[in-house]
């Protein structure tokens, strides 16, 4: 789960750590509801809230020295379609906008928590070129990269901070507090990101947070109520969302082959089969290992009310999930759905006669095949993109 930069910002507060003033407004009416803060002649930053990173390449954040020019740039930012480089070629209306108070730099750094599943250790991960992504860091500047195993049964402990600080010329004890700060929000939330980039030493060295990105673990949201208020509908894939009520792990893609699969590594095979091919998933669809019949019409429904989807490719391995029951869930579905773009179905397992039966009794134009190469070959000439 992600959460906006202005609420992040709000949880750095909580735990004290510097963040400049700011405020977050969604209309022309809030706007003039802090006018007498804005007509000061300061320096302020306007930055659109949605849930992607590169804004500023994308006109999404702009600097203003006066009130004119604060009051233009937050018209022309909020209700834009902010295409950036994170988010796609449609990009996302800005529905809210942060108003910053401008901040003196002398040194724009980088730090952000995450975990190492190999380790089994929090990461930290500390740059003295913040400002631009740790992709580009990494790949221009790799000695500029410092990272800090931190044993979670045992806290921030034995970091060489006096090394880290005198790369940026701060206190270590303060530079130690913060550390502390974020991983304790980084424990507390159960978060599996938190990033301030940049996090700039002010021309009176104090630490302050321009901008942070804060990312949760959604398999721990039933124990993090506070953070779960936070989350923004808006920001999310309908499809998405629609399947999560219904426990279907999916993903939208940009191609037109939907492809619906028992299994997260079938699926990610399934979908380099189709590229293999030339051809492009329309999405991720694991509808996992105990699937009902409802359950897969309800993956049945969401697969066609994408509009770009042509075709659908099934490719079922019964296990758990019985392919008997995957058969009646696309009878069912298809049935009520009127489906007519075309369907290809591969299934190998469990009751896997009884699925074909089913399949074959129904009066659906199936297309069957018998292995997964053939299925995708299948799947990717149906949409007349075949190699």
């Amino acid at each position: 789960m992600k959460i906006h930069e202005y609420q992040a910002k709000e949880i750095l507060k909580k735990y004290g750590v510097s963040v400049p003033k700011g405020f977050y407004l969604k209309s022309e009416t809030e706007f003039n509801s802090q006018k007498n803060f804005f007509d000061n002649g300061n320096t302020w930053v306007v930055k659109a809230q949605i849930h992607a990173g590169g804004r500023g390449k994308g006109g999404g954040v702009k600097v203003t020295n006066n009130f004119s020019d604060l009051h233009s740039s937050f018209n022309s930012i909020l209700g834009m379609q902010l295409i950036t480089p994170q988010n796609g070629p449609n990009g996302q209306k800005v529905k809210g906008v942060l108003i910053e108070e401008g901040v003196s730099i002398d040194k724009e750094l980088y730090i952000a928590f995450l975990v190492d599943r190999a380790e089994q250790k929090i990461c930290m991960i500390f740059s003295t070129e913040g400002g631009t992504s740790i992709e580009e860091i990494a790949e221009k500047s790799p000695e500029k990269i410092f990272k800090v195993m931190i044993d979670p049964n045992n806290g921030v402990e034995n970091i060489q901070f006096d090394h880290i600080t005198s790369l940026i010329k701060v206190n270590a004890t303060e530079f130690k507090s913060l550390v502390e700060k974020l991983y304790k929000i980084f424990i507390e939330t159960d978060a599996s990101l938190v990033e301030i980039n940049p996090l700039i030493k002010s021309n009176d060295s104090k630490l302050i947070a321009l901008d942070a990105k804060m990312n949760f673990d959604s398999n721990a949201l039933f124990r993090q109520n506070e953070i779960v208020a936070l989350r923004d509908f808006d920001e999310e894939d309908k499809y998405e969302l629609e399947a999560s009520n219904y426990d279907l792990s999916y993903i939208s893609l940009d191609g037109n082959i939907a492809c619906m699969v028992n299994g997260a590594g079938l699926a990610m095979a399934t979908m380099d089969t189709i590229k293999l091919f030339g051809g492009e998933p329309a999405n991720f669809l694991d509808v996992g290992g105990g699937a009902s019949v409802e359950k897969v019409k309800k993956a049945f429904e969401i697969m066609v009310s994408n509009p770009k989807v042509s075709v659908i490719f099934v490719n079922i391995f019964g296990g758990i999930m019985k392919c008997d029951v995957i058969a009646e869930g696309i009878v069912k579905a298809a049935e009520e759905l009127n489906l007519e773009i075309p369907l290809i179905v591969r299934m190998k397992g469990t009751n896997e006669d009884l699925g074909k039966e089913i399949l074959d009794q129904s009066a659906l134009k199936i297309q069957s095949a018998d292995d997964m190469e053939s299925a995708a070959k299948m799947s990717v000439n149906a949409t007349n993109l075949g190699t």
